[in-house]
């Protein structure tokens, strides 16, 4: 247990944040769900608007420091490759 003001002060910081962080994250996946589903089911214009409802909050989650930007860029990339891949083979 902390013992000075500082420590107890950091402590509960470091709780308010990681809360904050936690929610952030779970917000991403529901996001990432959501386009999985569309995938799953065969709707590529719903996936396309899930993709683009994604994006932003995965970037939002990079500038708040909950995922590493590399991170982002692959899972987005791969994302957008499987929706051109299912509109193909709808096509």
């Amino acid at each position: 247990m902390a013992n000075t003001a500082s420590a107890r002060k950091r402590i509960r910081q470091t709780e308010k944040r990681t809360e904050r962080n936690r929610m952030r994250r779970s917000r991403v996946r529901t996001f990432l769900r959501k386009v999985e589903l569309a995938l799953a089911g065969g709707d590529k214009e719903g996936a396309q608007t899930a993709f683009q409802a994604a994006a932003p909050e995965m970037q939002r989650a990079v500038s708040k420091g909950v995922l590493h930007r590399n991170t982002v860029a692959r899972k987005l990339s791969r994302l957008s490759a499987r929706i051109k891949a299912a509109a193909v083979k709808t096509a």
